[in-house]
């Protein structure tokens, strides 16, 4: 049977990414260790010109260099593995950086991106704060940064032998600096601008 919306599925029951890529619905869904999450609609204006502002600055960073930037909607599955049935987990960052080519396919990115950027939207905060922030650690993500719109902030964190660091909250006179860009570094007032 095809499955063509969200309600023709059971919550409840584990997926793997075999069962995510047969789904025709237009729904924009998460799968987390096989269990689906609802994302956020289409996100609104600031979110799109945040996300712009971010993607547009790594972009030129890193232009000339083997790292890509990706951006939402893009696939990424946690676990590095050839067998979609094994992949219980794929996420859709709104920005992720890659530097290891051979992660890239054509489905998206198979195992864990550099940097990931997740823009918080209303809704999604609690999953994005604890959930992702799990996910991402454990998965090996060099860097995560949360992007809060509604208070002109950002949480900054970096692995350090299996653990994500937190640096201090920013504000919007701070700057983001990259451990993993060497480099790089982003005025936040350039991100809520």
């Amino acid at each position: 049977m095809e499955i063509t919306s969200i309600d023709q599925l059971e919550l409840s029951k584990t997926y793997s990414y075999a069962d995510y890529l047969t789904w025709r619905f237009k729904d924009r869904i998460e799968l987390i260790k096989g269990k689906i999450f609802a994302m956020s609609p289409a996100p609104a204006s600031r979110h799109q010109r945040i996300s712009w502002n971010i993607s547009f600055a790594l972009g030129k960073f890193l232009d000339n260099s083997p790292c890509e930037v990706f951006y939402a909607p893009f696939d990424v599955r946690l676990e590095r593995t050839k067998n979609d049935e094994q992949i219980q987990t794929v996420v859709q960052p709104d920005i992720c950086v890659i530097c290891d080519i051979s992660k890239i396919d054509e489905k998206g990115c198979s195992g864990a991106p550099e940097v990931v950027v997740e823009i918080l939207s209303p809704g999604n905060s609690k999953r994005e704060i604890k959930t992702k922030y799990e996910l991402y650690e454990e998965a090996g993500v060099l860097e995560y940064w949360i992007i809060d719109p509604e208070h002109d902030t950002a949480l900054f964190f970096y692995l350090k032998n299996g653990t994500f660091q937190a640096g201090r909250p920013l504000a919007v006179s701070d700057s983001i600096k990259s451990k993993t860009l060497n480099g790089f570094e982003l005025p936040l007032k350039m991100i809520f601008k």
